[in-house]
């Protein structure tokens, strides 16, 4: 592992360049662009699985800008890959851009002002327009191939920034280790796992309701549901019995009445059991539909008799399928009620549906209440209410249930044994923070079938199937046609399937492309694969999979997590990571999360340029993993003081004639003399087991506990100790002092570098080009420095010691400030009390107490608690005042 780590640990003459006003700013530009030419991330394929650490990086969505949630999440990450690269891993560590997708496509549409139909032919000399029409109705249309071609070259401009955002803020990613989800390589890796499961029988064709956006016109996987509270209305409607009698039901969609195909109580309900197995009439239409018993019924809820349409929401999916119910559909993939007037609706019904036909659900809604509202049927007012409709994600308008052709995977949804699988592929990923596996199991549990995959879109990766068509020209779904591998990857729309040609597209005896894609997770999920390298570099793949680590937000554990699970499941028969690290979100003043689709967040370039990388980085690595976090300026505020105090520090401390060869060795042999007072000897074991305590903390994931130890023990180590010592370091106590204090100091500075690098990269790095040679970023994490000391004495390896003496020298300080005097002003005597342990501590330091508070006479006797009484100062003498002149 040693051969991984790039910096040195072998004195060097002892010398420095200290720059005379030290900054952070210019940093980032500077440091970027050493550590890229100098390869200070770059992975190392010469290498063996236990040498490796894996990171299994989110891709970014490439379709407009980042915001500071990014640089939270982005930022834990990166901490990890530092730490675990000065542990001497060789850090696989890549980056790549999710820029297949309905987020691409809608920011091409509103960038360039154009909208894609699929029917017209390729124009090779089309541009864009200069200035593209606001109006979405004014949009140019133009081929599916044009289209691509534009998301292509928009993508492309994006990552770029993303790229250069990234890089500022420090990220460690190699950089040759980039892909796009929609590249050569990723659409073939991508349409490969896709064919290997269709042969092990895990993906398949069905026809069967589908949850539809009709606005994007595609189908929606339940993961990318989306609960919002809307406004509706119950109404109460008649059905009629062949006697007359009426029975009511209550429903908030009286404009699928018409797609009604049965009623439904629960068995138990007293009050409808007489009517099971009895037809009744819809009203306006004249169905004849059958009422039945179903335990999903609510007593309580409306009246407790349920209309069953095909199809409303889910449960009536439900139902369909388990009472074996016809299809009765209206609603066209549009959203709008269909032209034609159904078979199964006769007579005056037939009038009454025309009313409706060719209209949006909403318009419907309105025109069938009216007519209720005239021929009876309708028992009162509508009854106004709040409820939770299913959206998609990504879309304003209420999704609907349409039924259509589409490919699924299998996950468990409809298979117990299988769900049980995935839950303990679950069980073999280390979650950090550990109660983010119940996310994950819980949505496993909660499934209600597979995974749907494909989707009517023109950007993403295509389905790589053509089907043969019959003499009538029909496709025959049972018989797809498949690619050979090597031809991958094929876009079945554009290029003609094996054995035929393209005259042949579309012609009776030929042949038709699937035109749908992959939903954009069924790419993201084989990001392992992708970067990895799975059958295209297996020596690669071997060595990085599974991944040590999957970064990722909790809002995704359902869709990113559980399908890169379900993939690796079926591929690799494992679990695609060891770990998984889950940030939480970021919240603005409201305790809101921010995003780009509520419009609250935050521009990263505004906040990097106000307070630098470094500081934005601390605000970051002080959230724990899985903790919403506030966006907060305080913190990088903090954070900006504290980088800048590193390197104001750092200059006193090597302009003090600490060297790279002050450094105490591991070995336990210090040069060039051992470190003899208590007081540096104190320092040394307090900051011997902040290193064990950090280190312990990042091994369990905890980067913000050992942010926190670190900078704890920097604000003591400048605000005490190097106040403590300052004499000695002039060589006030000889050359043995100096030489012990010199040794402190160099030691403190190297390990404080290593343990801040993670953090705070840049000021790290930049204060180890005063001093050393090579990048703190490729040197070992600091090790305790316990045997390498040879101070003797009472207090010599209490790491309380010097808060105790620091404590004193503030009362001390605080005696002067309170009398307005200079605080080099001497003071001739004073008395300590203490009780007995932190009198002898007292003792230890005495001499660097003295020293530090220009004290002639210190006496410390015994006492309750520390206290600074009788300061005596010597008197201050007044300037001399020259005589006016008149």
């Amino acid at each position: 592992m040693a051969d991984h780590l790039q910096g040195t640990d072998t004195p060097a003459a002892p010398t420095s360049s200290v720059p005379d006003k030290p900054a952070l700013e210019g940093l980032e530009a500077v440091l970027t662009k050493r550590w890229r030419e100098q390869g200070t991330y770059k992975f190392d394929r010469n290498t063996s699985r236990d040498q490796v650490y894996s990171i299994d990086t989110p891709p970014p969505t490439a379709s407009g800008s980042l915001h500071v949630g990014h640089m939270f999440s982005y930022t834990q990450t990166d901490v990890l890959a530092r730490y675990q690269r000065m542990r001497g891993k060789n850090v696989f560590y890549p980056m790549g851009w999710d820029d297949n997708g309905l987020p691409t496509e809608r920011r091409v549409q509103n960038y360039y002002g154009v909208r894609c139909d699929p029917k017209l032919p390729y124009d090779a000399a089309f541009t864009p327009p200069a200035q593209p029409a606001k109006n979405e109705r004014d949009f140019i249309q133009i081929s599916r191939r044009n289209f691509i071609e534009l998301c292509e070259e928009l993508a492309v401009e994006d990552e770029k920034v993303f790229e250069d955002l990234f890089s500022t803020l420090g990220l460690s990613v190699d950089w040759e280790l980039t892909y796009r989800t929609i590249d050569d390589s990723s659409r073939a890796v991508s349409q490969r796992a896709f064919l290997a499961n269709l042969a092990a029988g895990d993906a398949y064709m069905a026809e069967a309701p589908t949850l539809w956006d009709v606005t994007y016109r595609t189908a929606v996987a339940q993961a990318e549901l989306e609960d919002r509270e809307r406004p509706g209305a119950f109404h109460r409607v008649a059905f009629h019995r062949p006697d007359g009698e009426r029975v009511f039901i209550e429903t908030t969609r009286p404009e699928l009445i018409p797609a009604c195909v049965a009623l439904v109580a629960h068995p138990e309900d007293e009050r409808y059991q007489p009517l099971f197995g009895s037809t009744v009439f819809s009203p306006l239409y004249g169905v004849e539909v059958e009422v039945k018993a179903h335990p999903l019924a609510k007593q309580d809820k409306g009246s407790g008799l349920v209309m069953v349409c095909t199809f409303g929401d889910l449960t009536d999916v439900t139902w369909w399928r388990e009472l074996q119910l016809p299809t009765r559909a209206i609603v066209g993939r549009d959203g709008r009620i269909l032209a034609d007037t159904p078979a199964w609706i006769k007579g005056d019904g037939a009038g009454h549906y025309q009313a409706l036909a060719g209209k949006t659900t909403f318009s419907a809604k309105e025109t069938v209440v009216a007519q209720l509202r005239e021929s009876g049927d309708l028992d009162g007012e509508p009854k106004p209410i709040t409820h939770s409709v299913n959206f998609y994600e990504r879309g304003d308008k209420p999704l609907e249930v349409v039924t259509s052709r589409q490919w699924y995977l299998r996950n468990g949804g409809r298979d117990a044994d299988r769900r049980e699988r995935l839950i303990g592929r679950g069980k073999e990923v280390d979650f950090h923070p550990a109660f983010m596996r119940s996310r994950y199991e819980n949505w496993v549990q909660g499934l209600n079938g597979d995974w749907l995959v494909s989707r009517q879109r023109f950007f993403g990766v295509p389905i790589p199937v053509w089907y043969p068509l019959d003499a009538a020209g029909n496709p025959d779904y049972a018989q797809p046609i498949l690619p050979a591998d090597q031809a991958l990857p094929v876009d079945p729309v554009a290029e003609p399937a094996p054995g035929f040609n393209e005259a042949q597209r579309d012609a009776p005896g030929g042949f038709t492309g699937d035109a749908d894609v992959l939903d954009t997770w069924a790419t993201s999920s084989l990001t392992p694969q992708i970067v990895g390298g799975w059958s295209r570099d297996e020596d690669l793949f071997a060595k990085v999979f599974p991944f040590d680590l999957r970064p990722q937000g909790h809002d995704i554990i359902r869709t990113w997590l559980f399908s890169s699970v379900v993939r690796a499941d079926a591929l690799q028969s494992a679990a695609p990571w060891k770990h998984a690290a889950i940030s939480g979100w970021i919240l603005d003043p409201d305790r809101k999360k921010m995003s780009k689709s509520k419009g609250n967040v935050v521009v990263p370039t505004d906040v990097l340029q106000d307070f630098g990388s470094d500081a934005v980085r601390y605000w970051a690595a002080s959230a724990k993993l899985g903790a919403d976090t506030a966006y907060e300026i305080g913190q990088m505020k903090i954070g900006r003081r504290l980088a800048i105090k590193l390197l104001n520090a750092s200059k006193f401390v090597l302009n003090l004639g600490a060297t790279e060869a002050s450094v105490l060795s591991t070995t336990g042999v210090p040069a060039p003399g051992p470190v003899t007072t208590p007081l540096d000897g104190a320092l040394l074991a307090q900051l011997a087991d902040v290193v064990d305590q950090s280190t312990a903390a990042f091994e369990a994931y905890d980067y913000a506990r050992a942010l926190q130890l670190t900078e704890t023990f920097f604000w003591s180590f400048t605000d005490d100790y190097v106040e403590l010592i300052k004499d000695r370091a002039y060589g006030a106590a000889g050359d043995a002092g100096q030489a012990s204090v010199l040794a402190t100091l160099a030691t403190a500075l190297d390990s404080l570098l290593r343990l801040f690098a993670p953090f705070i990269p840049f000021a790290t790095d930049e204060v180890w080009s005063w001093w050393r040679t090579g990048s703190v970023h490729r040197t070992p994490w600091p090790v305790a420095y316990r045997k390498a000391t040879g101070a003797t004495g009472e207090g010599a390896g209490d790491i309380t010691l010097l808060a105790t003496v620091g404590a004193a020298l503030s009362g001390i300080r605080k005696a002067k400030s309170e009398a307005k005097v200079k605080q080099r002003t001497e003071v001739l005597s004073a008395t300590i009390s203490a009780p007995a342990g932190q009198l002898a501590r007292l003792q230890a330091g005495h001499g660097d107490l003295r020293a530090a508070g220009n004290v002639r006479e210190l006496t410390l006797v015994e006492g309750a608690e520390l206290a600074v009484t009788d300061v005596v100062l010597a008197p201050v003498e007044e300037p001399v005042q020259e005589p006016s002149q008149a």
